[in-house]
């Protein structure tokens, strides 16, 4: 099964296992805003991505990336992407509920799938680029 994975384009790997992250992200942030309040749309964001960023990085570095350098390098590396990659999502969602009025659980699905295709392209060349591979 592991040959089989890792034989798949990464691309494909991380379609799936990013499609999990973003499933755990979104369950997080929907969780956090019945909680809060759905008026508490970004706090309930942040919480949501603080936790699922572990996830993330675990599953991305693991099952996608393969990665072989120094782990907390690697994500330190990846908490420069996902700071990008929150304010990409935190500015669509902001725009999405205010300008757009939709709600705010669809206008997160939105806002997630624009910043998961920044994320993969940014993981890809920066965070878990293998060496003297550009």
């Amino acid at each position: 099964m592991k040959k089989f994975w890792f034989n798949l384009d990464d691309k494909i790997r991380f379609l799936f296992v990013g499609g999990f992250n973003a499933g755990v992200s979104y369950i997080l942030y929907s969780i956090f805003c019945i909680i809060l309040g759905n008026n508490m749309y970004q706090t309930a964001l942040a919480m949501s991505w603080a936790l699922a960023s572990i996830v993330s990085f675990v599953t991305q570095r693991t099952l996608v990336f393969q990665g072989k350098g120094v782990w907390y390098k690697e994500y330190l590396k990846c908490c420069a992407t996902w700071f990008f990659s929150y304010l990409i999502n935190a500015g669509l969602l902001e725009f999405t509920v205010k300008y757009m009025h939709l709600n705010v659980f669809i206008a997160q699905l939105i806002s997630n799938f624009i910043a998961a295709v920044f994320t993969y392209v940014v993981f890809k060349k920066y965070a878990f680029r293998k060496k003297g591979v550009q």
